[in-house]
């Protein structure tokens, strides 16, 4: 399947909508905050696409043209963040096939890390809660100090820490910020077809494969 590299020694997963299922969670708490200050709410299937950039961004999205003020944003956002801390695991689980994919993975020499565009605090929350029993590298979510996604910045950050040559990872993401961030960092794009987009968008930004359940990733790494 793979045309080119042949052999990994590493593999970076986004977060959400590729290893755990928030989008639930992360509605409730924006149309909390919503509906509290007076703005209209959305439907749950409307956050596959306010997603990706972090939650600031994702404020902005919820709302319309004319209310996008930096004193609305910021005022929401705030309230957003306090209330995702709170309510941040009341829905949100791994997908299916991830605990067996990690579970395989494990076993092998692979380094394994975790990049989020979501706030790093969330992020270590979230994976401290739900995939603790698994052996990740490194996992980093987004901090005031460094760009996000689909800015190569931190996934190259990741490399250098790993001490692994980028092209020598593999990484597994479901939008097509995930896919121009690989691009950008000189990583394997692997697409997954069970997250927050399509596989148009995937194909789109560069992903070299898509895959339908986790456990193929497997074939993609030559451990199959």
């Amino acid at each position: 399947m793979l045309q080119h590299k042949t052999f990994f020694k590493a593999v970076i997963f986004d977060l959400d909508g590729t290893l755990i299922n928030s989008l639930q969670d992360i509605a409730d708490s924006m149309n909390r905050v919503l509906v509290s200050k007076g703005f209209k709410s959305h439907d749950c299937e409307a956050y596959r696409y306010f997603v990706g950039r972090g939650l600031r961004v994702l404020v902005g999205r919820t709302l319309l043209e004319e209310q996008r003020t930096e004193e609305n944003i910021s005022d929401l956002y705030t309230g957003l963040v306090n209330d995702y801390k709170e309510n941040c695991l009341g829905n949100t689980v791994l997908y299916q096939g991830i605990s067996e994919l990690l579970d395989a993975l494990k076993t092998t020499p692979l380094k394994l890390a975790i990049l989020s565009n979501k706030a790093d605090e969330i992020t270590q929350k979230i994976t401290n809660d739900l995939l603790a029993q698994w052996p990740f590298d490194i996992i980093l979510g987004s901090k005031a100090e460094l760009p996000r996604k689909p800015d190569p910045t931190s996934a190259l950050l990741i490399s250098q820490k790993l001490g692994i040559s980028p092209d020598e990872i593999l990484y597994v993401g479901d939008t097509g910020i995930d896919m121009n961030t690989a691009v950008a960092a000189g990583m394997y794009p692997v697409g997954v077809s069970w997250g927050f987009r399509t596989k148009e968008e995937l194909m789109e930004n560069g992903a070299k494969a898509i895959i339908d359940k986790p456990i193929e990733l497997l074939e993609l790494l030559n451990l199959a």
